[in-house]
């Protein structure tokens, strides 16, 4: 998936209101928002999207009969402290969501964000979005997958800091604590396959 920056600048107000007024259409590019940038995503590939997909089917079978709900990157996610709206690949919501306003299209609390790595925006992951996404109060854990190899890493808030933990083979699983479930990374990477690697 690619980014790029668009030079127009928009209150958060102005970026909503935005948002709102376009039409649903499925070419339509994704705009995420940072301090009154605005910011294109374009389209991503077949395995990242064959991983996301794995990912959401997963904790959506794993949550069944908890307090729990997992979305996909149609579910905007809203930082009013950072000023930046962003779309997760992955995200999960506990207990009571909690919405910017009565149009409930955009999510403040949400407990788990995953963000499936494309060569043009894993640094924006790491980076830019990371650092808004640690403002989140109700964030407790963040995932970010490799799409290129069998590659997991895991950032867990414990009180103000985060711990890091990386899992690379396909016998492992990702633990997630804050829902008390976990994720073989056979079934992350299911039918995705890799190029293999010249000699």
């Amino acid at each position: 998936m690619a980014i790029s920056a668009v030079q127009t600048y928009l209150s958060p107000e102005e970026y909503i209101t935005l948002k709102r007024k376009a039409k649903p259409d499925a070419n339509t590019v994704r705009n995420e928002y940072i301090q009154g940038e605005i910011i294109a995503m374009s389209g991503a590939s077949f395995t990242h999207n064959l991983i996301k997909r794995n990912i959401f089917v997963q904790l959506h079978n794993l949550l069944i009969g908890s307090s729990c709900v997992v979305f996909a990157n149609e579910m905007r996610v809203g930082i009013p402290s950072a000023k930046s709206y962003f779309y997760p690949d992955i995200g999960v919501v506990c207990d009571k969501p909690r919405f910017e306003d009565d149009v409930f299209d955009t999510l403040l609390n949400p407990i788990v964000i995953i963000e499936v790595l494309s060569p043009s925006t894993e640094g924006y992951d790491r980076g830019e979005k990371f650092s808004r996404y640690r403002q989140i109060d109700a964030l407790k854990e963040y995932i970010l997958v490799s799409q290129d190899s069998v590659n997991v890493e895991r950032f867990l808030r414990k009180r103000d800091d985060w711990s890091y933990t990386f899992f690379e083979g396909l016998e492992q699983h990702l633990p997630l604590t804050s829902l008390q479930c976990e994720l073989p990374l056979q079934e992350i990477y299911g039918r995705v396959t890799f190029p293999e690697a010249s000699e």
